[in-house]
């Protein structure tokens, strides 16, 4: 019952310190927003962090083997794909998370 107690306090510890860190920002730079510099960091910012995501996901894979590379290109593919058509980030990332799972377990078995 102890760990218990003490799990449900580590993750409200923890959801209150996101939460905080995810809001700090917003709040401290509220009345600079229109400042150019953080108008440029907030247009050109999320898509370099996408693509360096996506080049440290992929920069482990052997395409030599069939093992490590169809699945990932797969899913990247689907990703793009649906992204392209939809325009829906939650539905491209979910969709793509998804194939990647099922063909990576289908191959492990």
């Amino acid at each position: 019952m102890q760990n218990i107690n003490y799990l449900l306090l580590f993750i409200m510890v923890m959801a209150v310190a996101t939460f905080i860190t995810r809001v700090l920002p917003f709040i401290l730079l509220y009345k600079i927003s229109d400042h150019p510099m953080l108008i440029y960091l907030g247009r050109y910012l999320p898509p370099v962090m996408m693509v360096l995501l996506l080049i440290y996901c992929f920069k482990d894979l052997r395409f030599s083997t069939f093992d490590d590379g169809p699945a990932e290109l797969l899913a990247l593919l689907l990703v793009v794909a649906l992204h392209l058509w939809r325009g829906n980030a939650l539905l491209s990332i979910m969709a793509g998370t998804g194939l990647y799972m099922f063909i990576s377990q289908s191959l492990a078995v």
